[in-house]
């Protein structure tokens, strides 16, 4: 291999993180892990990746969206995909707008982060449909806009959708992207 690929990990699901770790080990990467926006902030103080992993929603209701913006911050050329089990189309929106070149749901193994940092640019091929977006959909979306505004905060999510925050907990696990 002629030039070293130094992949960052923040995750903060310990077995998740571990074994994408080990797969891109087996691809040839130099995986550095992360937990936190500090644990990332400090690794780049002594390491220049080129790729990034970030999870979407961190332990303590962290957002990995503010992980997104430090990173393309950082290092503008660096490849950062967003995974997550909670994807809208709004978070989705938001990752790209603050540097991320993909944004995939959980489950995503190697093979899916892999091609995303090879599928940077976009694709006018891409098929549109005439379905209509269904209420509930509408709902789960703006659910989530609120999410991210809250910093997924769910008791101040709930208090601005104007609902009791057991409701929106079992929304969200009912809905909820595995």
């Amino acid at each position: 291999m002629s030039e070293e690929r130094v992949l960052l990990i923040i995750e903060d699901d310990e077995a998740f993180a571990r074994t994408l770790s080990r797969s891109f080990e087996r691809r040839e990467y130099t995986v550095l892990l992360a937990a936190t926006l500090d644990e990332a902030t400090a690794l780049l103080a002594q390491h220049s990746p080129g790729y990034a992993v970030v999870d979407l929603k961190l332990k303590g209701n962290a957002s990995g969206l503010a992980c997104v913006q430090m990173l393309h911050q950082h290092d503008p050329d660096m490849l950062i995909v967003v995974l997550t089990g909670y994807a809208s189309i709004n978070t989705a929106v938001e990752a790209v707008k603050l540097g991320a070149v993909q944004y995939l749901a959980k489950p995503s193994n190697t093979d899916d982060i892999e091609a995303a940092f090879g599928h940077v640019a976009g694709a006018s091929e891409v098929e549109v449909t005439n379905r209509t977006t269904s209420v509930k959909t509408l709902e789960w979306e703006h659910i989530h806009a609120v999410l991210a505004e809250t910093e997924f905060n769910i008791s101040e999510a709930a208090r601005r959708l104007g609902m009791h925050r057991r409701t929106l907990a079992r929304k969200l696990e009912k809905q909820r992207v595995k």
